[in-house]
């Protein structure tokens, strides 16, 4: 398949995002799909943009290989392969924009009330709690397998750890790593792998892994509390986005009709 200049700026750009995000700036993730839909239907942008994720995922390994909570990391492997099995159990019967709200809804409140906490200059510190870890982490996979929105709901469940913060770079990392390679079974068998664009994808992990190294020394550069807030507003942005995207996306069914 051939495309063209547009399609390259704009397909370069996104793994440039996807890169930046890996290295540990989550929002700028967020804009890789969303500008590789510009020119072409949004489930091909992120099947396209999967197989960059998990390049950029073993550069950011290397970058963060010693920054990582194993406590926090074994109840992620465990919560978001559940996660990811139960979306690929239920992928045909859910109801992504219905997903997608809950997701949102969900981050804004939390994020809100962190900020509020913040400009009080009150912490918001909770001790690792097993129960509250699996259930967070189980919503994240099963949310990045549908929607490719884990984020909030590991957020949820890790801003209030008090991790440092190249451990909760780190740690996001890895756990955010493996959940994307065990999601390239199913999303094969659900014919979500398009193997035609190979070559385009190797040329994209280029500036992708290029920009993970960026995105780590510009995390360096940033201090630890300006981080944090950081985090917050782009949980704050990500989950608005998402409840607007659900209610799009419910307003485009309504305007259905099946005759």
């Amino acid at each position: 398949m051939e495309y063209g200049v547009v399609f390259w700026v704009l397909a370069t750009l996104s793994a440039i995002f996807v890169g930046l995000g890996k290295g540990g700036l989550p929002v700028i993730a967020l804009l890789a799909v969303p500008v590789l839909s510009l020119v072409m239907p949004t489930i091909a942008a992120a099947s396209l943009l999967l197989p960059v994720y998990i390049v950029s995922d073993l550069f950011a390994l290397f970058a963060y290989r010693r920054d990582f909570s194993k406590d926090v990391l074994k109840i992620g492997v465990i919560g978001m392969t559940i996660g990811v099995a139960v979306g690929w159990m239920t992928a045909h019967v859910v109801i992504d924009w219905i997903v997608t709200l809950f997701i949102g809804f969900m981050g804004a409140t939390f994020s809100l009330n962190l900020l509020i906490k913040q400009m009080n200059q009150k912490v918001d510190i909770r001790p690792l709690s097993y129960k509250r870890g699996y259930f967070w982490c189980l919503v994240a996979g099963f949310t990045s397998f549908i929607s490719h929105s884990g984020g909030p709901p590991w957020q949820i469940f890790t801003l209030p750890l008090n991790l440092s913060k190249s451990v909760f770079v780190g740690t996001s990392v890895i756990a955010f790593s493996y959940c994307n390679v065990i999601k390239l079974v199913p999303y094969y068998f659900l014919g979500q792998i398009d193997s035609n664009s190979f070559k385009t994808t190797i040329y994209l992990t280029v500036p992708a892994s290029i920009a993970v190294f960026i995105g780590v020394k510009i995390v360096k550069l940033i201090p630890e509390k300006m981080f944090y807030k950081f985090v917050s507003f782009a949980l704050l942005f990500i989950s608005t986005k998402l409840i607007w995207d659900g209610f799009t996306a419910s307003e485009m069914l309504n305007h259905v009709h099946i005759f």
